[in-house]
């Protein structure tokens, strides 16, 4: 539900008479402009169409232009026009909507585009990544190859960088719920979407971005609520103006109440088993009565169905009073982002944005609330049993609001020093001690860590089994770092060596997608002052030690909050948190501890300052080049040892560079995927549940050494230097990895692929129980293999997917609502093709074996509106596809990214989009339909995965409260009455040695 959040500011949308622009001016300045533009002054205005607003400060390397300016409604908007390309800017006239019609492939369907979590970009995953870590069995978080893979796919496919986007923020948020409807301002979000007055058609908007290749999402957090979205440019202003009557005149339409409540509580099913989300919960319960982080903010089935309707309250009248109440345009920001000039921006936010209504109505305040966590209850420790088997140490305070010191960032400047891992740092004293594995601090800046009401500084330590043993002396030698930087006082060589990396990293910046960038900004004018909307959460702009100093002298030890988390407290922990579920006990600090700490302490002499940082970049400019430029990375030194690839920047000119080697091993098979899957599929391939058994039979430091010793004996190493270097400087690097390493070449190629399994030519079944005892959460993934295919059918299948998408999304979700994610891939397995339909459910609702029934409805249902696909609705989903892979990309990492997946799976083909626009050109309506026939015909070739929950639909009469479990291997179920005939696999092992592997393949041509 909550998105990234910033706190609340005073010096947000400067007062202006309405309907102008800002001028310059100081600091929160409400310079004035005259209502009427003398002659002269339109006559320079049209000469100068994307005259930007100088008062708004920009990094040197932002070629963007920039305008703010104030509605007649009071809505303020940031219109910024990107300087890039800008000789394909199209006239007004040209942009002019082109395409009136709804979606082709779907005119009769609803859907919702208000979810939260970002399911349109999960849709685009290629390979493995079909849910949070935490939730399924197999969990990994090894930056493996194949995710090289997904994510270099995703962003081929999500190619946000040049499209056109837009956000908006409403000041409002979940403090403003109805104490009796927990939730309300997240189900309204919800809600929005669902069809206005003058599109009503439920999910037209979604299936209008999603013909034109483009995406949207919303989050709500405490004090704002955020929408936005991006689609190609030639579609912008049909786009906003579609996206605006949601807040114009929604429908909010009776009969889609009880469907999208279903919704928000799958995804509140989702949230449940997350520390991070449980300990919030725990912590908001802590603060004073009457303060609104005491609410439940995600909303579920009991707040917003059962409850309402035992108490007959009107869900409806309450929404959209709701709604009528806060989405007033003067509690909005709108930010958009595209190559049009800032005039024709200026008149479009105009046009279509003023129609919002003001209820002239204040805006909602808390800021009188202070204090919530100034009470006995807050100050104690608290044992939690977590999801995850881990302990750790959770030290918090709370503090003042800090949103006004954001020029000078105090939290920032603390949050640096207790990070910091070298010599004389806390997580340096605590590894010597082998009490702690990490550690971090700071402040997260989501609503519950920052809003209006106060600040929260944490500091969180990851503990070994001794550290939890002596968790009392690891807060103790936090409280001694702290009361060190406290007698030391703000140090100004540590503040300004903070300021040189933020202020060199913000001259060099990257450019950002804009559907990033806008959803950020929108945020940034609720806080920061008009000339500090692009640089007030990046710079430090004021050294004022006395900020920082007493923001310092209230951490102190009898004001902190302890939070300790390990599975060893279950016996202990007897209360349980209401919404959660979360298992917990309190208790007073041990009295000789807090004696102590109120006490003065000794310091640790072993703890101190930072020394001098004599890395921080000072020379910035640009080496000349001494190799021919090229379009893509050349070999330019192999050897037996390994190759190094080499590309000069002639791009992006910027003094920035990327160095990465591939230390290729036949010891090395690949670590675990995140689902059952793989595991299935790819050859040899270890689970999480294997090496963890492995680990749990002991890890010597005799067999450490062993493995090391042979690891580096023989080795391939491969590599790419991308950027401000030199060719002799990486030529340089490869000879010095050689050197330091000592290793012999390798007797023969190793091969950096697994084998793929060919499944028969059937529908199988594989379903295995959660590793969290208790946790309802379950995932029903449909995966039908294709083959070794060439690069045409690559995109046949990407084009299929993304046909696919908005029909899946409306027929599993917003009619069957069956759960929160649900989305079609593309699959990507080694070299072999396939796609899959996943949908992520509740075993407390429904049994997995009836979602994937429901799935093959869909297929079903989708096969015919395949027939009935009309040329144009074809060809606007190609033109689309193509769009996305002509995009630039925004800067040099992005380029990086690309090449080195080539790189890591050996392929080499660093021209690969412009191979498969050219397949696109070519590929026929009746091509795209034929290969969805055979993959669904008498020789289908189909693998359905059930990773189910526990609960009644999976016949678990007594569910534990407890979502800790001790299940340590996969425990296989069979299927139930829905699929009793279809044929399941009972043990992954002995089934894939039955099988035949396909051989290694590469999408090459």
């Amino acid at each position: 539900m909550s998105g990234k959040s910033k706190p609340l500011s005073s010096c947000s949308c400067p007062e202006l008479a309405a309907g102008q622009r800002v001028g310059a001016g100081g600091r929160g300045a409400a310079a004035r402009l005259p209502q009427e533009e003398s002659e002269a002054q339109g006559r320079g205005r049209r000469a100068h169409p994307s005259l930007g607003d100088p008062a708004i400060v920009k990094s040197p390397s932002d070629p963007k232009h920039y305008r703010y300016l104030m509605l007649q409604n009071g809505l303020c908007a940031l219109l910024i026009s990107d300087a890039n390309n800008m000789d394909s800017v199209p006239s007004e006239e040209s942009s002019e909507w082109e395409d009136n019609d709804e979606t082709e492939i779907e005119t009769d369907e609803d859907d919702d585009s208000g979810a939260e979590m970002d399911e349109d970009k999960e849709n685009y995953e290629d390979d493995d990544n079909d849910g949070d870590d935490e939730e399924d069995p197999n969990n990994s978080d090894d930056m493996e190859m194949e995710e090289l893979t997904e994510k270099e796919e995703a962003k081929k496919r999500s190619g946000t960088e040049k499209l056109s986007a837009a956000a908006l923020c409403v000041a409002v948020g979940s403090f403003c719920d109805p104490e009796d409807l927990p939730g309300l301002a997240h189900f309204l979000e919800h809600m929005v979407f669902m069809g206005s007055l003058k599109y009503p058609d439920e999910n037209g908007f979604d299936a209008f971005l999603k013909k034109h290749g483009g995406s949207d999402n919303a989050s709500t957090d405490c004090e704002r609520t955020v929408f936005h979205f991006d689609i190609q440019q030639k579609y912008f202003k049909e786009a906003l103006d579609r996206w605006a009557q949601f807040f114009i005149h929604p429908l909010m339409i009776r009969d889609a109440i009880d469907r999208e409540v279903e919704a928000v509580d799958s995804e509140y099913q989702l949230a449940r088993p997350s520390d991070a989300n449980r300990r919030e919960l725990l912590l908001g319960s802590l603060a004073r009565p009457g303060h609104p982080m005491k609410k439940f903010f995600w909303g579920n089935a009991e707040t917003l169905k059962h409850e309402p309707k035992k108490s007959n309250t009107d869900i409806y009248t309450r929404l959209r009073d709701f709604w009528q109440h806060y989405y007033s345009a003067h509690y909005m920001n709108v930010v958009v982002q595209s190559k049009e000039t800032l005039d024709t921006l200026e008149k479009w936010v105009k046009e279509i944005f003023s129609q919002i209504p003001n209820n002239g109505l204040p805006k909602p305040n808390f800021g009188h609330l202070t204090q919530p966590f100034d009470t006995p209850e807050f100050y104690k420790l608290y044992r939690v049993v977590p999801i995850r088997n881990v302990h750790s140490l959770s030290i918090a305070w709370g503090l003042p609001p800090q949103e006004r010191h954001y020029r000078v960032k105090p939290l920032h400047y603390i949050s640096w020093l207790v990070g910091h891992e070298g010599k004389g740092s806390v997580l340096s004293f605590l590894r010597k001690k082998f009490w702690a594995l990490a550690l971090y601090g700071g402040n997260g800046e989501t609503g519950f860590e920052q809003n209006s009401t106060y600040s929260i500084f944490s500091i969180s330590v990851t503990l070994t089994d001794e550290g939890y043993e002596h968790f009392y002396e690891v807060a103790h030698v936090v409280f001694q770092y702290l009361k060190m930087l406290q007698k030391r006082g703000p140090d100004k060589r540590i503040w300004e060596e903070i300021q040189k990396i933020e202020a060199n990293e913000f001259y060099f910046q990257d450019q950002a997608d804009p559907i990033d960038y806008v959803e950020s900004l929108c945020e940034n004018i609720h806080i920061f002052c008009k000339e500090d909307f692009l640089t007030g959460d990046q710079l430090l702009l004021e050294y004022k030690p006395e900020i920082i100093a007493d923001v310092l002298n209230q951490l102190c030890p009898l004001r902190a909050n302890l939070v300790l988390l390990s599975a060893a407290s279950e016996r202990k922990c007897h209360l349980t948190e209401r919404w959660f579920g979360t298992q917990y006990s309190v208790e007073d600090i041990d009295k000789s501890w807090s004696d102590l700490w109120a006490s003065d302490f000794q310091l640790n002499q072993d703890l101190h300052l930072p020394e001098e940082n004599k890395y921080i970049a000072t020379d910035f400019s640009l080496k000349a080049s001494d190799w021919p430029d090229t379009e893509h990375p050349v070999k330019i030194l192999s050897t037996h040892h390994g190759c190094v690839w080499y590309k000069k920047d002639n791009k992006f000119k910027i003094p920035k560079a990327y160095i990465r080697f591939h230390l290729i091993s036949p010891l090395i098979q690949q670590s675990a995927k995140r689902d059952v899957r793989s595991l299935i599929l790819e050859h040899g391939k270890w689970s999480m549940v294997d090496r963890y058994r492995r680990l749990m039979k002991g890890l010597y430091t005799e067999s450490l050494s062993s493995f090391v010793k042979g690891f580096k004996s023989h080795l391939y190493v491969e590599g790419l230097v991308q950027g401000n270097f030199t060719s002799r400087e990486s030529k340089d690097f490869l000879n010095y990895v050689v050197l330091k390493l000592q290793f012999l070449p390798l007797p023969h190629p190793c091969p950096v692929q697994f084998r793929v399994v060919d499944l028969p030519n059937t529908h199988l079944l594989c379903k295995v129980k959660t590793l969290n005892r208790g946790d309802a959460n379950s995932e029903v993934t449909v995966y039908y293999q294709s083959g070794a295919r060439s690069l045409r059918e690559y995109t046949l299948m990407e084009l299929l997917v993304m046909h696919m998408e908005e029909p899946c999304f409306n027929f599993l979700r917003t009619k069957q609502t069956l759960g929160y994610h649900v989305y079609p891939t593309c699959r990507n397995t080694s070299g072999i093709l396939g796609f899959s339909v996943t949908v992520t459910t509740q075993a407390t609702k429904n049994n997995s074996e009836f979602v994937d029934k429901k799935i093959e409805e869909f297929l079903l249902y989708f096969e015919g509106k395949m027939r009935l696909l009309t040329e144009k609705a074809f060809r606007t989903q190609v033109s689309a596809l193509i769009h996305i892979k002509e995009c630039e990309d925004s800067y040099l990492g992005e380029e990086v990214d690309r090449n080195w997946n080539e790189i890591m799976t050996q392929q080499y083909l660093f021209d690969r989009l412009a191979h498969e626009v050219e397949a696109l050109r070519s590929v026929t309506k009746s091509d795209l339909v034929d290969w969805f026939q055979a993959h669904r015909g008498k020789e289908r070739k189909a693998l359905s995965i059930h990773v189910v929950g526990f609960g009644k639909q999976e016949g678990d009469s007594d569910v534990q409260q407890s979502l800790l479990g001790e299940i340590y291997q996969l425990t296989f179920l069979p299927p139930s009455s829905y699929m009793k005939n279809t044929s399941y696999i009972r043990d992954i092992r002995n089934f894939t040695l039955m099988l035949n592997l396909l051989p290694y393949h590469k999408i090459l041509k």
